[in-house]
């Protein structure tokens, strides 16, 4: 379970209109489609032993060269994405995303066998 997190929040519908905090995640609205899409970094998700109470970065724009997680490459590259951070609360084994279309960030959901990210 996730104890914080700072994220941006990309609604693939809509275009950019308002930018804020609600609580502690930093929140972009778009209105007309022109969402940026992160790039697919890996066709697999990635197994990864997370330690409790440790801060991890999980990389959202899909440039980092330490996927899956950040190395700062947002900032150039993509600079309308920001890294989701986030705590666990035990330590565990999971599966992280790789494609960076899941629905559930930072964790898989199966999306990398989808046939859009399958042919990229």
């Amino acid at each position: 379970m996730l104890r914080w997190a700072l994220c941006a929040v990309r609604r693939p519908a809509r275009a950019l209109t308002w930018f804020g905090r609600i609580g502690s995640c930093q929140v972009r609205w778009f209105t007309d489609g022109s969402a940026p899409a992160p790039v697919i970094a890996a066709k697999h998700p990635f197994q990864v032993d997370l330690t409790a109470e440790k801060r991890y970065a999980w990389c959202a724009c899909g440039h980092s060269k330490k996927q899956p997680f950040c190395d700062g490459s947002h900032k150039k590259a993509s600079p309308s994405f920001s890294p989701l951070r986030f705590v666990v609360e035990e330590s565990k084994t999971v599966w992280l995303c790789g494609c960076k279309q899941t629905k559930n960030q930072p964790y898989c959901d199966g999306t990398h066998k989808s046939e859009l990210v399958q042919k990229s």
